[in-house]
């Protein structure tokens, strides 16, 4: 393992290779979990890599599995070792989508479509307050400053001088038209869309009104993909109090299937550029 790759893929990876592991067996996780006298829920939460794994877990399916070689098993400890080490989102505290930010920073490329707000990667600082604001009232101020730190800490993806995120974004038109913070704070966030639009690897495209009914009715979702081939893609759907992670390949095929229907209804990127900058004009009458 890379000593740079952060604790969320590590236990990814290492989720992957202890259900590889157990497919050869030939066992179910249900199985498995009768062995070792725990939840089936927890055998899949280790799988998935959602769940912190310690080297007595792995030391403990390593002997359901009847893994000989003592190389393997010492290498996935050691894995399980690195993951429980801390991103650097764990110095906010406790954030609520921790397993989003750890796989949105070491993924290559993001396609996001949002039919409501701008993405938290192209917000600015004004944007994202007043949003964080009216979207959770009862959050205390302290609370909503470190989200919004953390949503500033996670644009350094984008500006990043060497491999820098390859973001994607198609907004509805609706995301262009909630006024969020007043007048001048929406055209401040909107030329800075513009302006964000212009950088080589940020794509921003819209979906105006007149276009009708499209597939993204059914709401906002984002897929991630990553530089290491063993790591499969993730679709991320955001909850209210719980969020989905779909990693199956026809899960993921479907919803990207279903992006690409979404940028071939949009507006192109020119236009969508010049769309964006008649809707901040707007903003400054």
């Amino acid at each position: 393992m890379a000593s740079h790759v952060n604790p969320t893929v590590r236990r990814r990876r290492l989720g992957q290779e202890l259900r590889r592991l157990r497919e050869l067996k030939g066992m179910t996780a249900e199985e498995v979990a009768e062995r070792l006298l725990v939840s089936q829920s927890k055998i899949s939460r280790l799988e998935n890599g959602r769940r912190s794994i310690s080297q007595r877990d792995v030391r403990d399916l390593c002997g359901v599995y009847e893994v000989e070689d003592v190389r393997i098993v010492e290498s996935l400890m050691q894995m399980a070792k690195d993951s429980r080490q801390q991103g650097w989102w764990h110095s906010f505290g406790d954030i609520p989508y921790s397993v989003y930010i750890g796989l949105e920073t070491d993924a290559a490329s993001l396609r996001v479509y949002d039919p409501q707000v701008v993405p938290g990667l192209l917000q600015t600082r004004p944007y994202a307050q007043a949003l964080i604001s009216g979207a959770l009232p009862e959050t205390a101020p302290h609370d909503i400053d470190k989200r919004v730190q953390v949503r500033l800490r996670r644009q350094e993806r984008i500006s990043a001088p060497q491999n820098p995120l390859r973001l994607w974004t198609v907004l509805d038109e609706a995301t262009l038209r909630r006024m969020v913070g007043g007048k001048d704070l929406m055209r401040e966030q909107l030329e800075y869309l513009v302006e964000q639009s212009r950088l080589p690897h940020v794509t921003v495209q819209v979906i105006p009104f007149d276009m009708g009914a499209h597939p993204g009715l059914n709401g906002q979702y984002a897929i991630l993909e990553f530089p290491d081939a063993s790591d499969s893609s993730v679709v991320y759907i955001e909850g209210v109090t719980s969020d989905l992670y779909l990693e199956k390949a026809n899960d993921v095929q479907r919803y990207s299937v279903m992006y690409e229907h979404l940028r071939a209804q949009a507006l192109n990127v020119e236009q969508s550029r010049q769309f964006i900058s008649d809707i901040a004009k707007d903003y400054a009458r």
